[in-house]
């Protein structure tokens, strides 16, 4: 219990870290050289660290397949992305095609471009890496650079010391380095030190961090985009981990590559402008030329381009298998036009959280092989939603001549615990009676032991069929009392048990069957709203509870009067601060019950997302004291773990505040 007395004695707070109207935390940029070699961790960074790092995918970043890099290049930067605990935004920029990317690079034109937080939270939750971009331009960047490059090594070393430094304590990846201005011979000769000292100290640092280089300057020192690398900026590719080339190629300048990358051609990564803005090749839907470079590949985009032209690329961007457990989502995007919470209603209007997006799937086009009619589609779908703003829609057709079609959602490269559960929310349109089914594939079939299944056919003895549990396993049903219920908006819920020995699952499909007795086409609209497959066993371990929930950073002002002889109420704003083992959560859900002490059956009202164990309540409405008595606030932080499922309200953290007026 915290005790306040009201004041509305002006304290702002920081503008670095803190929007100066609203006083809600943003992400920032450090824009001199100055600012970079002043900078030191501050509490008040806490809001920007990411949750933790990329979630473990296969094949790695280190494997010498082509990879490819998505840069973020979105008028600037720093739009709605920057409000770290979301916005009311209406139509903002989001990515989900994450499944086909290996680096994700947030670029802007200040000279230290640090990734929005939200940015890193849903590019790690894929086991995409972050890069921020550290540019230097025009007159004040040469300036800037005969600053740190053209001394003795303290001064180079000493910024890539904080450069180091800024991606290890946000929880970020490393570096893309663009020198857009010409060099002296002593900066120049440089250049190739520093960025053999950024790698290592990198490298050392931060797990699997990543320098690349952009293809500006050349040995000389003088500012010569060559669209290749070749024996002018190959120095530079020598003393990182790859080179991100400029954007007016020719195939001329691809076949070169070849010879000069060797076996390093998965780091040389051919820049592509996806809008083909100025006098450029390979850009909009012409990728075969990228495509037949054998390298990796840099998509440049003022905003996303579109499912179109992802499913283009598909055959040239294989596709990332996830390796870990729990593998649970929602299809939320990070954004919706209302929140919901388990097929509940929380709140309506606009809004855009990008840490709130989770693993997204497959997208794109599927067609029964052969000359097979059936298909299915899979979209996006803000429209309706299980549990925070959007869902997953497929439409499809099962042909007569056909029993079942089905989709392959996410691949999957995971060595799975003894018992494994699994679940789906899903919910047909119309009146279909189509069937739907959540289907797996296995791997190391010679030895695997599979229980709880059936084989479908012996040519496809790896793929399987879960059998639906008609009642929750009795360990499990404190976690999972809503197997095989019909659930609210028609949500339904499907749950497997299944048993495995020496096997990894490979795939997770959705099929859909006919009805019994039909025999004409069968076109269907469902919705996903979840999927879940989880370590039966880690549902027995009790989890950690939120602890030391603390309220400081406490600001008051007095809210506009109704007018009608009413009292006037107050707005409060303050920072709640807990302790919680990260690794155990998916999230933190901040509410607060206003007045006096809440009953047990009284429900909170939700106030936001966390991704870290910090929050900041901007502008929440409290009933002004009453003389002489004690005004009331309580705040609920609830843990989502990261298998997915609801904390019971009493394992919450919980703080209260007492506020009075001053004695006058």
């Amino acid at each position: 219990v915290f005790r306040e007395v009201v004041s509305f004695t002006p304290d702002p707070l920081p503008v670095r870290y803190y929007d100066k109207d609203t006083t809600r935390p943003i992400s920032f940029y450090l824009s001199s050289l100055e600012e970079l070699l002043a900078w030191t961790p501050d509490s008040e960074d806490g809001f920007n660290v990411a949750l933790g790092p990329p979630e473990c995918r296969q094949p790695p970043l280190s494997s010498r397949r082509p990879r490819t890099l998505l840069c973020h290049d979105m008028m600037g930067g720093y739009l709605d992305d920057k409000f770290i605990q979301g916005s009311a935004a209406q139509s903002p920029y989001s990515f989900y095609h994450w499944q086909h990317i290996d680096i994700f690079v947030y670029f802007s034109h200040h000279t230290v471009t640090i990734p929005p937080v939200g940015w890193t939270n849903a590019a790690h939750r894929h086991g995409v890496c972050v890069l921020g971009t550290f540019i230097t331009e025009w007159k004040e960047g040469q300036r800037l650079c005969e600053a740190f490059l053209a001394g003795d090594e303290r001064s180079y070393r000493a910024v890539a010391d904080q450069l180091v430094l800024i991606a290890q304590f946000f929880r970020f990846d490393g570096w893309l380095i663009n020198i857009e201005n010409s060099l002296s011979l002593a900066a120049v000769g440089n250049a190739p030190r520093f960025l053999q000292y950024l790698t290592a100290q990198l490298q050392q640092r931060v797990p699997g961090g990543l320098v690349l280089w952009y293809d500006s300057v050349v040995s000389s020192g003088q500012l010569k985009w060559q669209d290749e690398l070749n024996e002018q900026n190959r120095v530079f590719f020598d003393s990182c981990d790859g080179f991100f080339t400029n954007y007016n190629w020719r195939e001329e300048h691809l076949e070169r590559m070849l010879g000069q990358a060797g076996e390093r051609l998965a780091d040389v990564y051919v820049g592509v402008d996806v809008f083909a803005r100025g006098n450029v090749v390979g850009g909009q839907f012409d990728t075969n030329k990228v495509g037949r470079a054998r390298g990796s590949a840099a998509w440049a985009a003022p905003g996303d381009p579109g499912d179109q032209f992802w499913s283009l690329l598909e055959r040239y961007l294989p596709t990332h298998s996830i390796c870990s457990l729990p593998f649970v989502t929602s299809f939320c995007l990070g954004m919706g036009t209302r929140r919901v919470c388990y097929g509940q209603e929380e709140a309506v209007g606009p809004w855009y959280h990008p840490s709130a997006q989770e693993i997204q799937p497959l997208f794109g086009e599927h067609r029964l092989e052969g000359d097979g009619r059936g298909w299915v589609k899979t979209h996006c779908c803000l429209e309706d939603a299980w549990h925070g703003g959007s869902s997953l829609l497929l439409r499809g057709l099962i042909p007569p001549e056909v029993g079942n079609v089905a989709v392959r959602l996410f691949s999957l490269e995971v060595p799975v615990p003894p018992k494994i559960f699994l679940s789906m929310v899903y919910k047909l349109e119309g009146p279909s009676a189509v069937g739907v089914a959540l289907e797996l594939t296995t791997g190391d079939a010679g030895s695997c032991h599979v229980g709880g299944i059936s084989v479908l056919t012996a040519e496809t003895s790896s793929r399987h069929s879960p059998r639906p549990l008609r009642a929750p396993p009795t360990k499990l049903a404190r976690w999972v009392s809503r197997c095989g219920q019909r659930l609210g908006g028609r949500w339904v819920q499907r749950c497997y048990e299944v048993s495995l020995r020496g096997c990894f699952l490979r795939d997770l499909f959705v099929n859909f069957s006919r009805p019994p007795g039909s025999h004409k086409e069968e076109h269907f609209t469902c919705r996903l709203g979840e999927i879940q497959v989880v370590d039966a066993n880690s549902l027995l371990t009790p989890l950690p509870r939120v602890q030391a929930v603390t309220v400081s950073h406490v600001r008051w002002r007095p809210a506009v009067s109704d007018g009608e002889g009413g009292r006037a109420g107050l707005r409060l704003s303050c920072t709640l601060h807990w302790a919680y083992l990260l690794p155990h959560v998916r999230s933190f859900r901040i509410h607060c019950c206003p007045g006096t002490r809440p009953s047990e059956t009284e429900k909170p009202r939700l106030l936001g997302l966390a991704f870290i164990n910090r929050y900041r309540i901007v502008d929440l409405a409290v009933a002004a004291a009453e003389p002489g008595r004690d005004g009331r606030v309580e705040f609920l932080v609830e843990p989502v773990p990261r298998e997915g499922f609801l904390v019971p309200q009493a394992e919450w953290g919980r703080a209260a505040m007492l506020y009075s007026m001053p004695r006058m």
